[in-house]
């Protein structure tokens, strides 16, 4: 198929060609690589990013240097041609645009045939085939190296972007798994490349070559510190499968028994544990209802205390850092002006990041009495005041992207909603150009969070009452935002008694202080 790609015109067999090799060597799908950015490219980590994929999930897939060498050198190839691209699309057609999936299947057909791996009575390759090839070879070497495929199932499914693992297992009805002597026999000489489309799946195994596999050493370096642990299903402790439990056999010392593993064997903290037991709180004070005759139990169970923990101050920007934040994102690029905006109404609005990225158009009410509405925690609404150069700025920007009021207001580069996962990269880039020019912020860790923090400080300095502030961050009371006082060192200094005329000055010199009673003659009269 390569060879017969390399045969086609200049750009076609430069595009063709390195398409399919991707394809064959990442089990992209189709769609995912002709969506490709030239942004999705990382060239330093290696890395490509899948964006909006099969039900709406993003992934990153890590890929082997020779297939980043072969695309950085098809970049290299399309950006010398100098041709009017239409868009930041990776791969490209002749005329410089997207390519349609239905004309890369057209293509394909063409190669196939040519290829000569069309037989009679068999079904034709699909450009599809290579993403099931690349599982199925996946699978086979760890076969191979005697690795428990079972255990590895769940790192292939990530890495497929499959919906579950579940969706992953049938590749092993095509691995001989039960055949060692078969999977150590050495590939047939020269039949790899023809054979692979045309042959049934358990005979491609046996010839093709080992294809190289960045999913091992990707996932064990990345995903233990992305997802919890996954362990196999196991029996419990009362050797019962956990559809057979009943509400007698979750007692207090089962419950125990888990918070105390999850703390010591998964590393989780104790907040974690916490939020664990609270749901567990829930679903017995749910019981007590429906199974009162085991009060007894689901009273022990409700006893189980909460863990302490320490509870750090809150950190914030300063002003000083927060100009050298804003001032990060280059505004002559179309995603430099979207990264300034965002950030400019983050730090001045205090939104949560679910609540910021899902701001539509219709929702920016610039004319007198300028705020925003939102859809908070809670499904609560409310309504967040702007300033005039939030303001300013936010006219410019509608009108810089002249979406539709149904739009979002700050939409990804394909016109959807941002994800959190986007805000956190663009925040964490913008840090680490604002670093340079502000030293300070190196040593703290800036996320999307931090910045709805900073809001509630800089409204606390300026004289902001609490109940104002907790109204225009959407807290459930005011209460929460005590913790704000606590982190504002200024408003401390301004009420530290140091800073103040000792009491007994003031009692002294007949002035009246809170702290001090009123004393009259007659009270104690003579």
């Amino acid at each position: 198929m390569l060879r017969e790609a390399g045969r086609l015109p200049a750009l076609m067999a430069a595009t063709y060609t390195t398409l399919i090799g991707l394809l064959a060597a990442t089990g992209l799908r189709l769609g995912e690589a002709i969506r490709l950015l030239d942004g999705d490219v990382e060239w330093r980590s290696s890395l490509v990013t899948v964006h909006d994929s099969k039900f709406r999930k993003s992934r990153q897939v890590p890929v082997h240097a020779t297939t980043l060498e072969a695309l950085r050198a098809y970049a290299i190839v399309r950006d010398r041609l100098r041709l009017n691209r239409l868009g930041a699309t990776f791969f490209v057609s002749r005329t410089g645009n997207k390519l349609l999936d239905q004309n890369v299947n057209r293509v394909f057909a063409r190669l196939r045939e040519r290829a000569g791996l069309i037989r009679p009575g068999r079904r034709a390759p699909r450009i599809h085939d290579l993403r099931h090839a690349f599982a199925v070879k996946t699978l086979t070497q760890w076969y191979r190296s005697g690795i428990d495929v079972e255990r590895r199932l769940p790192w292939l499914s990530t890495y497929l972007g499959h919906v579950s693992p579940a969706s992953t297992y049938w590749y092993l009805t095509a691995t001989p798994s039960s055949s060692p002597s078969r999977l150590s026999a050495p590939s047939a000489p020269g039949r790899c490349g023809h054979d692979l489309a045309g042959a049934p799946p358990r005979d491609i195994l046996h010839r093709a070559a080992p294809a190289p596999a960045p999913v091992q050493r990707a996932y064990d370096r990345r995903l233990p510190r992305r997802f919890p642990a996954a362990p196999r299903l196991r029996e419990n402790q009362l050797g019962k499968a956990p559809s057979d439990l009943l509400l007698a056999d979750i007692d207090a010392s089962l419950v125990g028994a888990f918070l105390d593993h999850i703390e010591k064997q998964r590393g989780n903290g104790a907040r974690t544990r916490n939020a664990r037991l609270a749901a567990i709180r829930s679903f017995f004070r749910f019981a007590a209802f429906r199974e009162p005759t085991h009060a007894a139990l689901i009273q022990r169970v409700l006893a189980i205390p909460q863990k302490r923990f320490d509870r750090d101050l809150i950190t914030f920007l300063t002003r000083p850092e927060v100009d050298a934040l804003l001032a990060a994102p280059e505004r002559k690029t179309w995603l430099g002006r979207r990264d300034h905006a965002l950030l400019l109404v983050a730090v001045r609005t205090g939104l949560r990041v679910s609540e910021l990225t899902a701001l539509r158009v219709d929702d920016c009410v610039l004319d007198t009495g300028a705020h925003v509405r939102c859809h908070g925690k809670g499904r609560k609404e409310r309504c967040t005041p702007l300033d005039r150069e939030t303001v300013g700025l936010l006219r410019a920007w509608i009108k810089d992207i002249g979406s539709p009021p149904s739009d979002f207001v700050f939409p990804s580069r394909r016109g959807g909603r941002l994800s959190t996962d986007a805000v956190e990269r663009l925040l964490t880039k913008h840090v680490a150009t604002a670093t340079r020019a502000c030293a300070t912020l190196a040593r703290k860790n800036v996320t999307p969070h931090l910045l709805r923090h900073t809001t509630a400080v800089h409204l606390l300095e300026a004289g902001v009452d609490r109940a104002v502030i907790a109204l225009w961050l959407g807290h459930e009371s005011v209460e929460t935002t005590q913790v704000y006082l606590d982190a504002d060192l200024a408003m401390k200094e301004r009420a530290s008694l140091v800073r103040r005329r000792p009491m007994w000055a003031a009692i002294d010199s007949g002035q009246r202080t809170r702290s001090s009673p009123s004393w009259r003659g007659s009270d104690y009269a003579a």
